[in-house]
């Protein structure tokens, strides 16, 4: 199928040789580039410029750190970045393994049932397109946080009690095919290549409302989603939840009763409102299913069990589909989760954590001439070291466990397919397995002295 070759055209590799290619891959943050760039006939040919956007990601986190040093306030804390990053390395994954799988219904409704036939290079198809992509984002994103179920895997981005540029990149592993379905109804009419380049920049322009930065922006504010709008709708405070789900246009939000103006006074709690503290990026993902699963188990009717699972997060038997208010936990100031680590172990994590990336950027450039094992052991191997990395952010007693095993794999890969030009990487992961082993002894051997005294 023509999709999944999709990936193949997902190069990080941007031109930097001339400084127009720079302004315009910022251009995409703002939906400012020109229209007829971005104008394909066949799917294979639509880049994805998520991919082909990480340098821009990067760079805009940079200035904003420098941003914030100059205004005074708190940067980006290394564990919870890293974190939301992790989640971002999740999220990219999950869409190699599928292959572009998540858009194989539209194309499918497109092929065999279009109602009209829109030009896919005329700037008319091209703003119907942005329009309706933002509109079908809206009601996504309000089901979101207002279908139980849907919940669990949006509350990976709300899992932050920061709110910072990286948590444009926190995004649940199964975002996309909890998504698809709402922007079906445009395959009637819409060409694929339309509708997902439109997405790309959606999500482009999600990416830069994550900050603190940026206060007001005047008129602005009156029709597009802004990072003024957005904090309020991260906020946990009771009068932040349900409110400003638009992606682009925040014009919709006032259009369905949904917009809620920030408060002068108001200080957001950023988080979930039952936070988990764990920097785990793995276990952020899934932790959340068990509390439907267990409030599934409470409930005693079979259809309270069924509206446990479809009506909102904070639903209970014979109040509104929401929840209502005086049930709900009004969070107010409260210490964020951290975990102090040494300077040392901060930097050890780092330096791993951007060999992870090395290694990612590496599957995103080969992954279609893998077989699909090979990019399975891969992605499980990444997936580990995320999950290794975050236990020792956590100070988790298993984590030199982790450390241990995560290095002793890549040695023996390197090993078994004789990579030794590797040199670096295997002095790096050499030491750190040293370390980790010797650790763990040391642990072992305490544990043991204690048991006999």
């Amino acid at each position: 199928m023509a999709v999944n070759q999709m990936a193949s055209n997902s190069s990080l590799e941007i031109q930097f040789s001339h400084p127009g290619n720079i302004l315009k891959g910022f251009a995409n943050f703002f939906y400012l580039s020109n229209p007829e760039e971005f104008m394909y006939k066949d799917v294979e040919r639509v880049p994805n410029l998520v991919y082909q956007s990480w340098p821009y990601f990067l760079t805009l986190i940079a200035l904003e750190n420098i941003v914030l040093w100059f205004q005074r306030k708190p940067l980006v804390r290394l564990n919870d970045g890293i974190t939301s990053l992790s989640h971002a390395i999740i999220l990219e994954s999950g869409r190699i393994l599928s292959r572009g799988a998540e858009h194989w219904a539209y194309l499918y409704i497109y092929n065999n049932y279009r109602i009209l036939d829109l030009p896919w290079n005329s700037i008319y198809t091209w703003y119907a397109a942005a329009i309706l992509v933002d509109f079908c984002y809206y009601w996504i994103h309000r089901a979101a946080h207002e279908v139980h179920f849907l919940w669990a895997q949006h509350q990976v981005h709300h899992s932050s009690e920061d709110y910072n540029l990286t948590i444009g990149l926190r995004q649940s592993i199964f975002y996309g095919w909890s998504a698809f379905v709402f922007y079906l109804p445009m395959a009637l009419f819409i060409p694929p290549t339309q509708y997902i380049i439109h997405q790309y920049f959606s999500y482009l322009y999600q990416f830069w409302i994550h900050t603190e930065t940026i206060d007001n922006l005047g008129p602005l504010e009156w029709i597009f989603n802004t990072p003024k709008h957005h904090r309020f709708h991260h906020g946990s405070n009771l009068s932040c939840l349900d409110k400003n789900y638009g992606g682009v246009l925040i014009i919709w939000d006032r259009m369905f009763g949904t917009f809620a103006e920030s408060k002068p006074n108001l200080e957001i709690i950023y988080g979930l409102v039952y936070n988990m503290p764990s920097f785990n990026p793995v276990y952020l993902q899934v932790f959340y299913d068990m509390n439907i699963i267990n409030k599934w188990k409470a409930m005693s009717t079979r259809q309270d069990k069924m509206w446990s699972v479809v009506k909102g997060p904070s639903w209970l038997p014979g109040k509104p589909w929401t929840g209502a208010n005086e049930d709900k936990v009004d969070v107010q100031k409260r210490e964020k989760y951290d975990v102090q680590l040494p300077l040392w172990l901060n930097l050890y994590l780092l330096l791993h954590f951007v060999l992870v990336v090395i290694g990612f950027q590496q599957l995103v450039l080969t992954h279609m001439e893998m077989s699909p094992l090979s990019v399975l052991l891969f992605i499980s191997y990444i997936l580990f070291s995320l999950t290794s990395i975050g236990l020792v952010f956590d100070n988790n007693r298993y984590s030199c466990v982790g450390e241990s095993i995560r290095c002793l794999l890549f040695l023996l890969y390197v090993e078994q397919y004789g990579l030794q030009y590797l040199h670096l990487f295997i002095i790096v992961y050499m030491a750190s397995f040293l370390f980790w082993f010797v650790y763990c002894l040391r642990i072992l051997n305490v544990k043991i002295k204690a048991k006999i005294i």
